[in-house]
């Protein structure tokens, strides 16, 4: 039987490589989240393990490859793919990176940033609406992790102000990756804490947590990397906490995607999470509860 309740507590992405720690061991996490690109095939060892996890945990699934802020219409193909893929293993979340990735027929292996503008908002919405229209649900779109920003074509809008009227014209949620926003704030001279106190956080159905490393441009500068291969770093951690601490409790799923941790190295993160999330619930309130 499938978990298909709300989702709460703090999750893992989970990796073949801790199948068997957490097959043995579920109450390690409270749900956890795939990649949708790496269960489009018929079958396999990847279903079947995911099958067999889904007796026992809630599942979120992060797309990474439709392209939403892309000018060029939705790969129905793909978008098909997707659907079925949600048909067969219910998750109760969905989500998509607010970013661009592939063009005129061509697949970058990166999500790219869009432009902050009113004509972008347009076509994202429009692409929203189509992603929640084939998916009959739902879905929340992710803050980009910036290395650069694109000039607006037009009337310029705050990368906040934004996601705002995304989520309100289009009925999608948010996801609020913190590890994106500190990367941005680095990398493009932004406040973090400005953008955190801005962010609509009763529209946020999940937030993530991942590592970064630095990547030297030269004697005294350097960029921040999302690259998924480290612990979560304290900032972030200060950041979930104070974004836990106005907006009450939220899911919180930790990405480590490379370079991958023995099993209790994760679990740890997780139960990190996991404090901070139950320490801002009601006297007596508990999250829920695991058979």
């Amino acid at each position: 039987m499938q978990h298909t309740e709300s989702i709460d507590g703090a999750g893992v992405a989970f990796k073949a490589a801790h199948f068997e720690a957490l097959l043995d061991a579920p109450h390690a996490a409270d749900f956890i989240e795939v990649h949708a690109e790496n269960y489009l095939g018929a079958g396999g060892p990847p279903h079947a393990q995911l099958a067999a996890l889904l007796e026992q945990l809630p599942l979120s699934v992060h797309g990474v490859g439709l392209s939403l802020g892309g000018t060029a219409p939705l790969d129905r193909a793909h978008l098909q793919r997707i659907r079925a893929l949600c048909k067969r293993h219910a998750p109760t979340l969905f989500s998509e990176h607010l970013a661009w990735s592939s063009h005129d027929g061509a697949y970058q292996a990166d999500l790219l940033p869009i432009s902050f503008d009113r004509q972008t908002l347009r076509r994202v919405v429009e692409h929203v609406d189509q992603l929640q229209t084939a998916l009959q649900r739902q879905v929340l779109i992710e803050n980009p992790a910036l290395y650069l920003e694109f000039a607006p074509l037009g009337d310029g809008m705050d990368e906040v102000d934004f996601l705002d009227e995304l989520s309100q014209r289009s009925g999608c949620g948010l996801l609020l990756d913190i590890g994106n926003v500190l990367v941005s704030a680095h990398n493009c001279a932004r406040d973090a804490s400005d953008y955190l106190a801005r962010f609509p956080l009763d529209r946020v159905g999940e937030i993530h947590l991942a590592g970064h490393s630095r990547q030297a441009l030269n004697a005294q500068d350097w960029l921040l990397i999302d690259d998924h291969a480290s612990p979560v770093a304290q900032a972030a951690w200060q950041m979930l906490r104070a974004v836990i601490e106005r907006g009450g409790p939220r899911p919180v799923l930790i990405e480590w995607d490379r370079n991958l941790p023995a099993w209790p190295v994760l679990a740890a993160e997780v139960a990190s999470a996991r404090a901070i999330i139950d320490a801002a619930r009601p006297m007596g309130a508990t999250g829920i509860a695991r058979a």
